[in-house]
C-alpha cells in the first residue's frame, strides 16, 4: 500500500469499537464511591517534579524545557514511562478549562509494567502539574464480571507506548490489539493502599491497587483488524493533529525488523465526541496511511504541516528526530536525550513534548518546533 489517495477513506485496515463499560464502571464506583474526576486528582498531587539541573539544551540541541520525576521514579525498573499528550490536546473543550482551571499546564504520560520483581503490574498514566511541580499516577485497570456476576478487576496489560488526550478521553496504544479508551471523569481515589505495591484486585469491599492511591478503568477499546490480504496496523503510538480538518488521531508503527512495515496513519476524530468517526458498519477506517516512515520509530507527531518522529539509539546515545513528509524525512541527530519516546505538539507556543524512558536519565522535554525548519 503506498500513500493513502482515496476519498474518504483507506480500505486495508479498520478499528471497532467494543461495547462500553457502563454497568462495570458503576459497580467498581459502588465500592470506591463517586469518582473524584480529574478535578479531584489535580487537587491530590503528592510528588514532586523538578527542573533539570543542566542547561536544557544540553540534554539535546532541540530542548528548551526539561523536568526530572521524584527520585524514586527516576530509577524505577518496575515502570517504564513511554506516552505523552498535554492539556494543550484537550484545551480546546469548555468541560476541561471547568475542570483543569484557565492556564494550567499539565502533562499526561504512560508507564508500562516491566514485571522485572515477578509481577506484572499493567500499565498507569501519570498527571503532572507542570505548574505546581507536582504529579501523581493512576492505574489503569479493566473492570468485568466474572461468570457468577461477581466484579472483578485486571492489569491493563499494554505497552501504553502513546496517548492522546483528545476532550474528556485519553486514548492508549495497545499494539497489535488497538488502542483503548478512558474518560477522565471516571478516576477514582483507592482508600489506603499506598502501602501493598504487591498486591492486587478486590478483597470484599476493599480493593487494592498496587499501591495506586487512584485508578482509572477502561471504558471501551478500538480493536484493530484488517481487511483480506491487508497486515493488520499496529498501534505503537500515538498523537493528536487538531490543526487538520476533521481533527485526526495520528497512529505509528515501531519496527526493528527490516521486513516489518513502518506505517503512518490518521483517524478522523469526530470534534463533538472525540471518539473516532466510524461507518454504517461499525468501521473506522483511516483518512489516509503511508508506509515511509522510519525504522525504529517511537513517536510521531504533525506540527508545522509536516511530521516529526523520534528514533531511540539505546540508553547511551541521545535520540534523533526526523522531520519532513513520509518517504523523505531529513535526519536531526542529537536532538534528544537518550531513549526518547512519544511525541505531542503544543500549538500555541510551538513547541513539541517529548519523555525518556531509560532509568536515571529520564526527563519530561520541550523542544523549539523552528529548530527543525
Amino acid at each position: 500500500m503506498s500513500t493513502a489517495s482515496e476519498s474518504p477513506y483507506v480500505e486495508g485496515v479498520h478499528l471497532q469499537r467494543t461495547d462500553e463499560n457502563v454497568r462495570e464502571i458503576a459497580a467498581l464506583a459502588a465500592v470506591l464511591g463517586e469518582p473524584t474526576g480529574l478535578d479531584g486528582l489535580l487537587g491530590d498531587l503528592k510528588y514532586a517534579v523538578r527542573p533539570a539541573r543542566v542547561v536544557p539544551r544540553l540534554l539535546g540541541r532541540a530542548v528548551r524545557e526539561a523536568y526530572r520525576w521524584d527520585a524514586y521514579d527516576e530509577r524505577d525498573e518496575l515502570w517504564y514511562p513511554q506516552g505523552i499528550s498535554t492539556s494543550a490536546d484537550a484545551s480546546d473543550t469548555e468541560a476541561f478549562l471547568t475542570r483543569a482551571g484557565d492556564g494550567r499546564r499539565v502533562v499526561v504520560t504512560t508507564w508500562y509494567s516491566t514485571g522485572k520483581d515477578g509481577i506484572k503490574r499493567g500499565s498507569r498514566v501519570s498527571f503532572v502539574d507542570l505548574d505546581s511541580g507536582r504529579y501523581r499516577h493512576v492505574l489503569l485497570v479493566s473492570p468485568v464480571f466474572d461468570k457468577a456476576g461477581n466484579l472483578t478487576l485486571k492489569p491493563m496489560s499494554i505497552h501504553a507506548g502513546g496517548i492522546v488526550w483528545a476532550g474528556p478521553y485519553l486514548h492508549i496504544a495497545a499494539t497489535s490489539r488497538g488502542f483503548v479508551t478512558a474518560r477522565v471523569d471516571d478516576i477514582m481515589r483507592v482508600p489506603g493502599d499506598d502501602d501493598h505495591p504487591e498486591r492486587f484486585g478486590l478483597e470484599g469491599s476493599t480493593l487494592y491497587s498496587f499501591g495506586h492511591r487512584y485508578v482509572l478503568p477502561v471504558r471501551f477499546t478500538y480493536q484493530a483488524h484488517a481487511d483480506e490480504g491487508h497486515e493488520k496496523l499496529r498501534y505503537s503510538f500515538m498523537s493528536l493533529d487538531r490543526r487538520s480538518d476533521p481533527p485526526a488521531l495520528v497512529a505509528g508503527e515501531y519496527a526493528v525488523d527490516p521486513d516489518a512495515t513502518t506505517r503512518l496513519a490518521r483517524y478522523p476524530l469526530d470534534p463533538q465526541t472525540w471518539q473516532l468517526a466510524s461507518g454504517d458498519d461499525g468501521f473506522s477506517r483511516p483518512l489516509a496511511i503511508d508506509e515511509g516512515g522510519v525504522r525504529q520509530m517511537q513517536g510521531a507527531v504533525i506540527a508545522g504541516g509536516r511530521y516529526h518522529v523520534t528514533v531511540s539509539h539505546g540508553p547511551w546515545m541521545p535520540g534523533t528526530v526526523f522531520t519532513g513528509q513520509p518517504g523523505a524525512m531529513r535526519e536531526k541527530r542529537w536532538a534528544l536525550p537518550m531513549g526518547p519516546e512519544d511525541l505531542s505538539y503544543w500549538p500555541s507556543t510551538d513547541r513539541i513534548w517529548s519523555l525518556t524512558e531509560h532509568p536515571r536519565r529520564r526527563w519530561i522535554v520541550s523542544m523549539d518546533r523552528t529548530w527543525f525548519d
